[in-house]
C-alpha cells in the first residue's frame, strides 16, 4: 500500500464520470489542481502505514462485535462520547482514484449511465418514523430506553442497516441524482432526538459508525454506500471535538470517492433544507478552525500524523460549495463559506505554495478560495502587488546604475502629470507612454499646482476622471435609470483606447487600494474574469461569458421582463409577435439592424425556437455588440492586475475590491473617527452622532458619499476610511464642507441638535457630483 494514493483534484468542482462523453470546462474556480498521482503525505488524503491496521483492529475488537441490547433506565444527559483515542488508526483507504477530466456538474443528465456495483439485499427495518417517535416519547415518560437503544444499535451498525432504516423503498435502486431515495424527515427526526438520549445510546451510535467505516473502507461504492455517507455526514455528534477522529476518517472516505460519486452527493446535498445545509458547512468550518488552532491540543493526534484532516474537510466543503452554486438562489450566501480563522495564518505562504506547486502534492487553502474571506484575499492581492511594485522598481534602479546614471527617486513611482483642463487625454497619453510603469506606486501631479501627493491628489484624480468618463455626454457608457448602473455603449468607433483607460483605472484602483464610485452590474465583473488570466494567444476571445435573463435584468430590467414574458407566452408566438431573428439599434440617429444568426431576418420566432432567440438576443446585447469595447477594457484592467491572485476571486468579490461593500456600520465609523479641533465628548460631536445614527439608510449613504466620494465601504471596514471631523471656525449659518480626497468633514460648532440636523441634511442632499472643493 502506498504512502499516499492519488486523489481527485480538490480545486475543481466535482464532475461527472468522464464516460458521459462531453468535455465542458466549469465556469468558475478553474484553479490549478494541487494533488497529483505522486501525492505525498502532505497532500492531505494520505493513507498512513500498514502497521496501523492491526493496532486499530485489536483496540476495537470489542466494538466490532454486535452488542447485545441492554436495558438502560438513566435519564437523558449532556452528550457524552466513548474513549476513541485509538480511532485515529483507521485503516488506509486503498482506492485508486485517478483524476478525471472535469465536466460541469450542471451540464450532465439526471442519471449516470455507468456500470455500478449491484446493490446488496437490504435487511428488513420494520420501524417507521411514527414508530420511532412514539418509542422516544414512551422512553422519556417511562425512563425505559431499551426500544430506542435497539433502534440506534441496529440502524448505525452498518451501511446496509442505514439504508434499511432510511431508504424510502428498499426495493428501488434510486440511481438518479435528482432523488437520493432517503427519507429526509426520518433522518432529521432520528438525529434531532439523538443528542437528548442517554450516554450509552450516543456511544452505541459512534461505535456503530466506527464499525461501518472499518467495514466499508475498500472496494467499489454502490449507491447504497453513497446514501450511507450522506446520512452519516449529517450526524450532529460531529459538532463535538471528542468525535473529530471519527469525523476525520468519514471525511477522508468521502473525499476519496470517485468524481462520479461526488456528482451524486453534490446533487443530493443541494436538496437539503437551508438550515441543515448551513449546519453541515458550519460543522466543517469549525472542524478546520479547531484543527488549526485547537483549544486543547491534547484532544487530537499530533498534526504530523493527521496532516490529511484539513485537506479532507476542505474537499468535502468544496462539494458543498459546488452544490450551493447549483441552486438559484443559493441555499446560503457565498460569504457563509468564509473561514475567518484563516485571516490569522500565513496567507502569503499559502499563496506561494499554491503558485509554486500548481499540479503537485502540496496542499494550500488557495486551492479552495471560497473559504478565504474577501479581507484575506485583499491582503494577498495587496502584498502580491507590493512585491511586484518593489520588483519592478528595483529593476529600474539596477538598469539605471548599470548604465552609470544617477538614480532618481521618481523612477520608483508611476508619476502622472496631467492638466485639469485636458484630464482624459493627458491621462491616456501618460498611461500609454508609461505602460511599463503601471505596477509601480501611483503618484499624481496637477500641472501648475503646487502640492505633494500623499494620497489626496491620487484620489482626486480618480474621482475627477471617473466623473468625466462616465458622464452621459461623453458617450462611452450608457446610464440605465431603472437599474442605477452604467453599461458599455455599443456605438462603433475607430479607437477603443479610452475603454482601455477605464480598465487601467480600475486596475490601478485595486492595485493602489482606492475605492471607486463606479456602478457596473455584476455581469461586468463576471466578464472581467473570463478568463481570469490573460490568454497567451491574442486570437482567443476575452470577456465572453454565458449570460442569462438574470444578467440582463441587472442592466435592463424592462427588456428582461419582456423576454421572460415571451418565454412563458401561451399563445402563438409567430402570429402574435411577428418577430424574426433580427434586432435593431439606434446609433447616432440611424436605425441599424443586426442578425442574431445567419439569415436571421428571414427566420420567424416561434414557440419552438423562442428560447434560442432569447439566448441569442441576450448574448448579442451583453457580449457580441460590445465585444471590442469590453476587450479593450479587459486588457486595460489585466495590464495592471495580471496576477494569479485574481483566480481566487469571485465576480462579486472583484466588485467589492473596486467599489467597496454596500454594508454600512455607522457605529463602527463612530468608533474609528478621528477629530481635529473637537473632542468626542464635545456637544457638537454628540449631536452629530445622535443625528447620524438616527438617519435612515439612504441619508447615511448620502453622508458617506458627501464626505468620501462613495457611498460604499472599503474591504477593511469603516476603520479603513480614516474618517476625520474637523472644526470649521465659521458662522453656524454655514453648511458643513467636505474634503473627499481626505475623507474629511468640516463641521461648524452648531449649538443645537436641531440646527445641526437641518444643516447636515441640506448639505448632503444638495451636493453635486463628488462634493469636491
Amino acid at each position: 500500500m502506498s504512502e499516499a494514493d492519488p486523489v481527485p483534484s480538490p480545486a475543481a468542482p466535482p464532475a461527472v464520470d468522464e464516460r458521459k462523453g462531453k468535455d465542458k470546462e466549469p465556469e468558475r474556480e478553474k484553479l490549478p489542481p494541487i494533488v497529483s498521482a505522486g501525492a505525498s503525505a502532505t497532500a492531505g488524503l494520505d493513507r498512513g502505514s500498514k502497521g496501523q491496521i492491526s493496532t486499530f483492529s485489536s483496540s476495537v475488537s470489542t466494538v466490532s462485535q454486535k452488542q447485545e441490547a441492554t436495558e438502560n433506565r438513566s435519564s437523558p444527559t449532556h452528550p457524552a462520547f466513548p474513549n476513541i483515542k485509538n480511532v485515529r488508526d483507521l485503516p488506509p483507504i486503498s482506492l485508486d482514484v485517478r483524476q478525471k477530466q472535469r465536466i460541469s456538474t450542471d451540464a450532465s443528465s439526471s442519471e449516470i449511465k455507468a456500470a455500478v456495483p449491484a446493490e446488496s439485499t437490504l435487511p428488513i427495518q420494520p420501524k417507521t418514523m411514527k414508530d420511532f417517535q412514539e418509542d422516544v416519547e414512551k422512553a422519556k415518560s417511562s425512563g425505559d430506553w431499551k426500544a430506542v437503544h435497539d433502534f440506534y444499535l441496529t440502524t448505525f451498525d452498518s451501511f446496509p442497516e442505514l439504508n434499511a432504516a432510511f431508504k424510502k423503498d428498499a426495493t428501488t435502486s434510486f440511481n438518479t441524482i435528482e432523488d437520493s431515495g432517503i427519507n429526509a424527515k426520518f433522518v432529521n427526526a432520528v438525529y434531532d432526538a439523538l443528542l437528548n438520549t442517554p450516554q450509552d445510546i450516543q456511544k452505541t451510535v459512534l461505535k456503530g459508525i466506527i464499525n461501518s467505516l472499518l467495514r466499508e473502507w475498500k472496494g467499489p461504492r454502490t449507491k447504497d454506500d453513497l446514501r450511507a455517507y450522506f446520512i452519516l455526514l449529517q450526524n450532529p455528534q460531529f459538532n463535538n471535538t471528542s468525535t473529530y477522529v471519527i469525523y476525520a476518517h468519514l471525511l477522508r472516505q468521502i473525499a476519496a470517492l470517485v468524481e462520479a460519486d461526488h456528482h451524486f452527493l453534490v446533487h443530493w446535498v443541494k436538496k437539503l433544507s437551508q438550515k441543515r445545509f448551513k449546519q453541515l458547512v458550519e460543522r466543517l468550518l469549525q472542524f478546520i478552525s479547531l484543527r488549526l488552532f485547537p483549544a486543547k491540543p491534547e484532544e487530537f493526534p499530533p498534526l504530523t500524523k493527521c496532516s490529511w484532516w484539513i485537506p479532507s474537510a476542505s474537499k468535502v466543503l468544496a462539494l458543498l460549495n459546488t452544490a450551493n452554486n447549483l441552486v438559484h438562489p443559493p441555499l446560503i450566501p457565498y460569504t457563509d463559506f468564509y473561514n475567518s480563522t484563516l485571516d490569522h495564518i500565513d496567507l502569503m505562504e499559502e499563496y506561494h505554495t499554491w503558485q509554486s506547486f500548481g499540479n503537485s502534492h502540496r496542499f494550500s487553502f488557495c486551492q479552495y478560495p471560497f473559504v478565504i474571506s474577501i479581507a484575506a484575499k485583499k491582503i494577498i492581492i495587496q502584498r502580491d502587488s507590493e512585491q511586484q511594485m518593489i520588483s519592478i522598481a528595483r529593476q529600474s534602479l539596477v538598469d539605471k546604475v548599470s548604465r552609470r546614471q544617477r538614480p532618481d527617486m521618481n523612477m520608483l513611482f508611476l508619476n502622472m502629470k496631467v492638466r485639469r483642463t485636458h484630464l482624459v487625454s493627458d491621462s491616456l497619453d501618460e498611461l500609454t507612454r508609461k505602460r511599463a510603469d503601471l505596477k509601480k506606486k501611483l503618484k499624481v501631479t496637477f500641472v501648475g499646482e503646487a502640492g505633494l501627493d500623499m494620497g489626496g491628489l491620487t484620489k482626486e484624480w480618480f474621482l475627477l476622471l471617473i466623473r468625466q468618463i462616465f458622464h452621459p455626454d461623453y458617450g462611452m457608457f450608457t446610464y440605465h435609470k431603472d437599474s442605477h448602473c452604467h453599461w458599455f455603449s455599443s456605438f462603433k468607433c475607430d479607437n477603443y483606447s479610452e475603454f482601455r483607460l477605464v480598465g487601467i483605472l480600475m486596475g490601478l484602483a485595486v492595485y493602489n487600494s482606492i475605492t471607486l464610485d463606479i456602478r457596473f452590474p455584476p455581469c461586468c465583473y463576471k466578464k472581467l474574469l473570463s478568463p481570469p488570466i490573460v490568454p497567451s494567444d491574442q486570437n482567443t476571445p476575452v470577456g465572453i461569458c454565458s449570460v442569462t435573463t438574470d444578467d440582463l435584468s441587472q442592466i435592463m430590467p424592462e427588456l428582461a421582463h419582456g423576454l421572460s414574458e415571451l418565454l412563458s407566452y401561451e399563445g402563438n408566438v409567430e402570429e402574435d409577435f411577428y418577430s424574426t431573428f433580427q434586432v435593431f439599434q439606434e446609433e447616432f440617429g440611424i436605425i441599424k439592424s443586426y442578425n442574431l444568426k445567419p439569415g436571421g431576418e428571414k427566420i420567424p420566432v416561434t414557440n419552438q425556437n423562442r428560447k434560442e432567440y432569447v439566448q441569442l438576443y441576450i448574448d448579442f446585447l451583453l457580449n457580441k455588440s460590445i465585444y471590442k469595447q469590453f476587450a479593450a477594457f479587459y486588457y486595460g484592467f489585466h495590464s495592471v492586475c495580471a496576477s494569479n491572485a485574481l483566480m481566487l476571486l469571485r465576480p462579486e468579490e472583484v466588485e467589492i475590491l473596486v467599489c467597496g461593500s454596500p454594508e454600512l456600520d455607522m457605529h463602527a465609523l463612530q468608533r474609528s473617527t478621528q477629530y481635529d479641533g473637537y473632542a468626542k465628548t464635545d456637544s457638537t460631536i454628540r449631536y452629530f452622532w445622535d443625528v447620524v445614527l438616527g438617519f435612515p439608510l439612504d441619508l447615511q449613504k448620502k453622508l458617506l458619499h458627501f464626505t468620501t466620494g462613495s457611498d460604499r465601504v472599503p474591504v477593511g471596514g469603516m476603520a479603513d476610511l480614516n474618517f476625520k471631523i474637523s472644526k470649521n471656525e465659521t458662522s453656524t449659518n454655514w453648511l458643513p464642507v467636505a474634503h473627499t480626497c481626505f475623507n474629511q468633514l468640516c463641521l461648524p460648532p452648531y449649538k443645537s441638535k436641531k440646527d445641526l440636523k437641518q444643516k447636515l441634511i441640506i448639505g448632503i442632499s444638495n451636493s453635486e457630483g463628488f462634493g469636491l472643493e
